[in-house]
């Protein structure tokens, strides 16, 4: 079974997911790849709690840390894969999704990754702002893909202070 609640930010209603242990999605209302399976809504679920105190953080300016909160992404093992790789990109800094297949490929002994595989691993992310596929950009440092739409990309980019949306790292 999977518990929903909502939650209200500056850039529109978030909608939580949990199995009730572990938050399993974190959605813009509407996204590209909002989940179609019923949820039993459930606000007063502690980890919900826990979750909207990360955000309001976040929101605030903090730089509260990803693992305060468990998390259960359901996806395939390359996929989990990827989503791992998100979650060491440094707030406010970004990589590219070539840099992304760089490191997948040695993770798992390749010589080489595909960027359009990692760009849909990174695109179907059910936890945005946590696991931060926000700070993933095209090989030239432009705005790419982003399931809740390129404004709020841009403007959690923004929020985070990234210096300049053109300087991307590799990572690992």
């Amino acid at each position: 079974m999977t518990y929903s609640c909502t939650y209200r930010s500056p850039l529109g209603q978030i909608v939580l997911g949990s199995d009730g242990e572990a938050l399993t999605g974190l959605w813009f209302a509407g996204q590209k790849y909002f989940p179609t399976a019923a949820m039993v809504p459930d606000e007063g679920l502690s980890l919900f709690y826990a979750a909207r105190t990360w955000l309001d953080g976040y929101f605030a300016g903090a730089r509260p840390d990803p693992a305060a909160l468990p998390i259960a992404p359901a996806g395939s093992d390359f996929r989990r894969l990827i989503w791992s790789l998100l979650l060491e990109i440094p707030y406010g800094r970004t990589a590219t999704y070539g840099a992304l297949a760089e490191s997948a490929a040695q993770a798992l002994g390749l010589a080489s990754m595909s960027a359009q595989a990692v760009g849909g691993a990174v695109g179907h992310n059910p936890i945005s702002i946590l696991i931060p596929c926000h700070r993933v950009l095209g090989a030239d440092g432009s705005l790419t893909g982003y399931a809740g739409g390129l404004e709020r990309k841009r403007w959690l980019l923004e929020h985070e202070g990234a210096r300049c949306l053109r300087h991307t790292e590799h990572i690992r």
